[in-house]
């Protein structure tokens, strides 16, 4: 009875192991010409990319580089996260979902600082009444409210 409880909670620890290493959503990049993969850790938001680089030296078949979390892009409160990319062919980020409560931001390669960094979470108005320009476009008059469709927002 013994050996046989303490097979079942071996089991069951196995098992959720393996549901925590498999916490992990995929997504690339939508830009056409552009070979990039985003990963976002389910439960913590957590960012990071991957892309195919070129071997410097030794003529082989290439390399993985990766860019690890940086500004916004790291750990955030517990919940259910994911990543959506848009449909514009020329946009190299994606935008991380809260799909608890319905906040997103946008994700993006800063190449220069190698690492992924994510504006702050955002969500409307519960209601979809909004007082005033968005978030983002207030303080700015005149700046131009249109955001950019290139490679980063």
């Amino acid at each position: 009875m013994i050996l046989r409880t303490a097979l079942v909670s071996l089991c069951l620890g196995l098992a959720a192991t393996t549901a925590s290493a498999a916490s992990f959503e995929f997504v690339p990049a939508p830009q056409a010409d552009l070979n990039r993969m985003y990963r976002v850790d389910k439960v913590t938001g957590e960012v990071v990319s991957c892309q195919y680089g070129l071997q410097e030296s030794g003529g082989g078949i290439g390399l993985t580089v990766c860019f690890g979390p940086g500004e916004g892009a790291g750990p955030q409160p517990p919940s259910e996260y994911g990543l959506v990319a848009t449909r514009h062919t020329r946009e190299a980020g994606v935008f991380r979902v809260n799909y608890r409560t319905g906040e997103m931001s946008i994700c993006f390669v800063l190449v220069k600082k190698e690492q992924v960094v994510c504006t702050q979470q955002a969500n409307p108005a519960a209601d979809g009444a909004a007082d005033g320009p968005p978030a983002a476009a207030q303080g700015r008059a005149g700046a131009g409210a249109t955001p950019s469709q290139g490679g980063r927002p």
